[in-house]
């Protein structure tokens, strides 16, 4: 404390003696109580906030709209993991094969002709193909390839029992075996011109339409 300061630190003390309640009592320390006074008039007093203020419990209303923004997100993440791609198109069916049908020859006593590529290009209808059925009165064929006279997938062969039978006997049809066949006139050729695939065979049938 400046001396410029005492004349007003002197008033100041007058002023508290004679507002004390105690002054009937022996006056303090003068250097004891002018410290507690200096003490006190330049003491900073700080604020804490109360540590046991309780916490504001959230409103139903405010778990309600949480509950729902996880659901939202779950949402989207499993949208996004199973895919938001438009449902696959249903795919056409495929079309049924195509069918030619062919007949059998009535068994014959004629003398067969020589298998020959002259005696093949006579024919109308040739193919290479493999035995998928057996049954009464139809054969049926899945053509693998054409050398003439069609583009079906499939061929049949009709006839009456007996006639396929003789057909069946002379051409040798198995179920599952490749073949090649030739026919005219809507009927199927025999005596070796349609037979089990064979490397001879299949020589004429390109020499014959091309390969």
């Amino acid at each position: 404390m400046t001396p410029a300061d005492q004349p007003e630190h002197d008033e100041l003390l007058a002023r508290l003696r004679a507002a004390d309640p105690a002054a009937d009592l022996s006056p303090a320390d003068p250097g004891r109580t002018a410290r507690l006074l200096e003490d006190a008039m330049t003491h900073d007093v700080e604020t804490h906030a109360d540590q046991d203020t309780p916490v504001r419990k959230r409103s139903p209303l405010a778990w309600l709209v949480a509950a729902a923004a996880v659901l939202v997100i779950a949402g989207v993440g499993a949208f996004a993991f199973l895919g938001g791609d438009d449902p696959a198109v249903p795919t056409a069916k495929e079309p049924p094969p195509s069918v030619m049908t062919l007949s059998a020859r009535p068994p014959s006593t004629a003398k067969c002709m020589v298998v020959s590529p002259a005696v093949l290009q006579q024919q109308e209808v040739a193919f290479d193909g493999t035995v998928s059925s057996i049954s009464d009165g139809l054969v049926t064929l899945d053509v693998s390839h054409w050398y003439l006279g069609g583009d079906a997938d499939q061929v049949t062969v009709q006839a009456p029992p007996a006639d396929l039978q003789a057909l069946v006997l002379a051409a040798d049809f198995k179920v599952g075996q490749r073949y090649l066949v030739s026919a005219t006139g809507g009927s199927v050729t025999v005596c070796g011109f349609t037979a089990p695939y064979s490397a001879e065979l299949a020589a004429m049938y390109d020499e014959a339409f091309g390969a």
